[in-house]
């Protein structure tokens, strides 16, 4: 089979125009970046009621799920069977492109376009972001050269840079060295950009005015006598949302089958809350019949955090729940090492199955119809394909083979009309818990729930920066946990559903423009640092301008 990149560049394109028309959008209404990407305004209404499908997948492996592959084909599968359907994904981010995946638009014959551009500056979204993110930083670091007038600790200060590159050096820094007018020295620190809090609030606000509410929110700091210092004490919230202004916008583009998709935002789930902006959901759902997005990683992350997060806020209810396996990930969670997920091993996939378990657990404890997609690879063989359906059937979850990523939307019928049908099912969403309840109690909850544990253990900074926030009034938010994406635990190498365990908290942090609680458990960073041979090293572009490496 051909390359990603390569399949996306064979591909015939048709203009924005065109694809806009298909949801009733005008093209006197679009805000063109070429002749194939288009952001709307943020009045764009339909007349649609849409039925909204989450997809989420198993625990991921390095042997591959495929989740938005199928997320982008089951959308390329229901305009198969006469369904006008559209996707919402995040926007992907620079440091994974370049670190470790090469691309996250799809894959194979389930991709969209165009390719190249999504998975590099795309509409400069994420940029602007980096850019508001960094300027309040600058403006904080003013405030304290100029006299300091809030009595902002130095020491205290939460507010980190961002830049949107894999970069683990810049982790822990110092600023200010060189002399007086250089500032004043302190220790900080950068994250990637998709894990600064202006992310996250780009893709929960509603409007421009909720936006520039919720960026006066955020906590930067502390005082000396312990009072929390917002971005509207420090100043310059209105020169932050002008360099939003277009990034709020969702931005409109095709799958390889010609079906519209909005991709916009791009909180990771593994430190954010994983989804794309509530503003492009909701737009779709007025202009589509089915809209189908995803929750980064697993359920135990981007899924639960929809649910708990961005459903409350929203409004938003899931119809229906795509859960996506395959066979040589589960087999990874029964002990096979990496080179051996080719071989057919029975044994190991039967005791892998219970990830998926876990994972239909998960979802269906929110009371949504859930759908299991195996993501077929071509070294699947029969038996295996035939256990993971016989299991399925036994734990009374419907069922489907998906071979969208070699054969397009015709690859994933069976899926589709499961998934149709499933939307025809009474839903009975129900968030976990109710966020009045306090911090220990929701992150007790959550641990023991969705991820098994039996417990949670805290740090003495941990426990102290709950009292904090408590004292503050800021305990009444959301949970949103930051956890390896590797396993249901806060061990990577855990794999399986591992019973027993205690989540460990080291850390936690208030995001309240965006309004939620961040737990930071076991290792997890928010910046990541690169592999031992970046996807970089192996991308080059020719003199016509044509892109190798990306996939």
């Amino acid at each position: 089979m051909k390359t990603d990149i390569e399949i996306a560049q064979e591909a015939e394109l048709l203009p924005i125009e065109e694809i806009a028309a298909k949801i009733g959008v005008k093209e006197s209404s679009l805000e063109k970046y070429g002749p194939y990407k288009a952001k709307l305004p943020l009045e764009t209404k339909g007349k649609k009621k849409g039925k909204l499908i989450l997809v989420t997948a198993i625990t991921p492996t390095p042997a591959g799920e495929g989740k938005t592959c199928t997320t982008i084909g089951l959308v390329q599968a229901l305009g198969q069977i006469g369904k006008e359907s559209m996707a919402c994904l995040r926007e992907p981010a620079l440091g994974p492109t370049f670190g470790i995946k090469g691309g996250a638009a799809g894959g194979g014959y389930s991709q969209v376009v165009p390719m190249e551009d999504i998975n590099l500056h795309f509409t400069g979204d994420i940029h602007a972001i980096t850019a508001a993110h960094n300027l309040l930083s600058a403006l904080i670091d003013n405030h304290l050269y100029f006299g300091n007038s809030l009595q902002l600790d130095p020491s205290e200060i939460t507010w980190p840079l961002v830049m949107d590159m894999n970069y683990r050096q810049l982790r822990n820094i110092v600023l200010g060295l060189g002399g007086k007018v250089d500032g004043r020295p302190r220790q900080t620190g950068f994250d990637i950009t998709v894990a600064s809090e202006i992310m996250a609030i780009l893709c929960l606000a509603t409007d421009l005015e909720d936006l520039q509410d919720r960026l006066g929110k955020m906590v930067v700091g502390y005082t000396y006598d312990k009072k929390a210092v917002t971005a509207a004490d420090i100043g310059g919230v209105g020169a932050m949302a002008i360099l939003l202004k277009d990034a709020i916008k969702p931005n409109l583009v095709q799958t390889l089958e010609g079906q519209p998709a909005f991709i916009h935002g791009g909180p990771f789930a593994n430190i954010a809350h994983g989804n794309n902006s509530v503003i492009a959901t909701k737009m779709a759902l007025t202009l589509s019949d089915y809209v189908v997005t995803e929750g980064g990683f697993g359920s135990d992350l981007g899924a639960e955090k929809f649910m708990d997060i961005v459903a409350p806020y929203s409004g938003l209810k899931p119809n229906a729940v795509v859960v996506v396996a395959t066979a040589r990930a589960l087999k990874m969670h029964g002990g096979v090492a990496r080179d051996k997920v080719n071989e057919e091993n029975l044994r190991a996939l039967e005791e892998g199955l219970v990830n998926l378990d876990k994972h239909v657990e998960n979802m269906q404890s929110y009371g949504v119809p859930v759908v299991v997609a195996i993501n077929r690879f071509p070294s699947d063989t029969e038996a295996e394909l035939k256990l993971i359906k016989e299991h399925c059937q036994k734990i009374g979850v419907k069922v489907a083979l998906s071979e969208v990523v070699a054969k397009g939307g015709k690859g994933g019928v069976e899926l589709a009309e499961l998934v149709v049908e499933a939307t025809k099912e009474p839903a009975n969403f129900q968030p976990l818990y109710d966020w009045d309840l306090p911090i220990e109690e929701k992150l007790a909850i959550i641990a023991t729930k969705i991820y098994g544990a039996a417990d949670v253990s805290y740090s003495k900074k941990a426990k102290e920066q709950i009292e904090l926030y408590t004292k503050l009034g800021f305990d009444k938010l959301p949970i949103c946990v930051a956890k390896t994406q590797s396993s249901l635990t806060d061990d990577p190498t855990k794999k399986g559903a591992p019973k027993g365990w205690t989540l460990e908290v080291r850390e936690i942090r208030i995001s309240r423009g965006a309004g939620f609680i961040v737990p930071l458990t076991g290792t997890m960073m928010t910046m990541p640092g690169l592999p031992q041979t970046p996807a970089a090293l192996n991308m080059s572009i020719a003199n016509d301008g044509s892109i190798t490496g990306l996939f």
